[in-house]
């Protein structure tokens, strides 16, 4: 059997349009002072910006350091969210994240990839979405398409391909159910 060729120079994603021109061009200034470095600039500025570029963003959010947003038009963040230094949402489609989550530090929303059966190898896109206390682990990632729901837990270190069920707790690349988030009340 004669296996095909990956021909990059065919690649075309003229369909995908995440923005005007303009736009992308000022995020990218504005990412660039605000965000993408470590400096101290507090979380009600920074949600201000992304407010201005569409973002919805509830209250009591935070946002450490040196976080990158590919587009916060395409973002929406619940009440009492933090996001971790270093986080990166690549959000090349909608990221939806819901109250009381955590990102933690280093770790990767990644709503795009590439088709490697395809000689082009042509763009893929879907949203992430994280229900109401879901953890994502520091230095982990959470790939197109999943939907973390509530209470799960992404572990450190973890890749998401699938789904995670409410109030599990996932570990490993690819991750996998090790056991149940039990949350005892005060």
């Amino acid at each position: 059997m004669e296996q095909g060729k990956t021909n990059l120079a065919s690649f075309r994603n003229a369909w995908y349009r995440p923005g005007g021109i303009v736009k992308r061009m000022l995020w990218t200034l504005f990412s660039s002072l605000f965000f993408r470095h470590s400096l101290a600039i507090g979380s009600y500025h920074k949600i201000l910006i992304l407010k201005l570029f569409g973002a919805k963003i509830g209250n009591g959010v935070i946002i450490k350091p040196s976080v990158q947003i590919k587009y916060p038009w395409k973002l929406s963040i619940g009440n009492h969210t933090w996001i971790g230094e270093h986080v990166w949402i690549d959000n090349l489609d909608r990221v939806s994240i819901a109250d009381h989550c955590c990102i933690s530090q280093g770790a990767l929303l990644l709503c795009g990839n590439h088709n490697y059966g395809s000689p082009e190898f042509d763009l893929i896109i879907h949203p992430i979405v994280l229900e109401t206390g879901a953890w994502v682990g520091a230095k982990s990632l959470v790939a197109p398409g999943v939907i973390m729901h509530s209470h799960s837990v992404l572990t450190a270190g973890s890749c998401a391909t699938t789904d995670l069920v409410a109030y599990g707790i996932y570990q490993g690349n690819p991750a996998n159910l090790v056991k149940t988030r039990i949350i005892k009340s005060r």
